[in-house]
């Protein structure tokens, strides 16, 4: 009589052992491949990720315009959030409100600007900035205009841009 030593013939073992790796490693491939859909973002949208863009606007303000015509404003959006995109900024108080990129030999107009994701979106002298057209009443020091800043994902936040003298710059006294 053989005794038993509680242990399968080799073959069957080895087979078992195959079986359960190859069984491991399809699964392994599929969560893999899960992760990385999960770390490009959901529905194919690229890039960007963080979820939700979540959106506040710091250092606003508009240099008191010659004459009360063509106005420049300036803010910064910030972003805590995920990637969006301002697609469109209008104020009940002027005809129009356009987005611009200045360079050291032009300006052009731009139709959006990205918003990253964890960072912020500057309009500032010499750079990005807005171009506010057709007041509705000649703004004077201290007057604030209404800008509502609309966004791919996020929809419309509206602020009140305050008009400071000409040579104001945020953060100095």
């Amino acid at each position: 009589m053989k005794a038993s030593t509680g242990h399968a013939p080799a073959g069957r073992a080895t087979l078992g052992f195959r079986r359960t790796a190859l069984t491991g490693a399809v699964l392994a491939t599929a969560l893999g491949g899960g992760a990385i859909l999960v770390a490009c973002g959901a529905g194919g949208q690229g890039g960007g990720g963080g979820g939700a863009a979540k959106l506040s606007v710091a250092d606003s303000y508009i240099p008191l315009p010659p004459a009360g015509g063509m106005a420049a404003g300036y803010l910064t959006v910030r972003n805590d959030g995920g990637q969006d995109q301002l697609v469109k900024v209008s104020s009940p108080g002027a005809e129009s409100v356009t987005m611009h990129r200045s360079t050291p030999s032009s300006m052009e107009q731009v139709p959006s600007l990205d918003v990253p994701a964890h960072g912020a979106l500057e309009f500032a002298r010499g750079g990005t900035h807005l171009m506010i057209m057709g007041w509705q009443k000649a703004p004077a020091l201290g007057d604030e205009l209404e800008l509502d800043l609309t966004f791919a994902k996020s929809g419309t936040l509206s602020v009140k841009v305050p008009v400071k003298e000409l040579t104001y710059r945020p953060g100095q006294s």
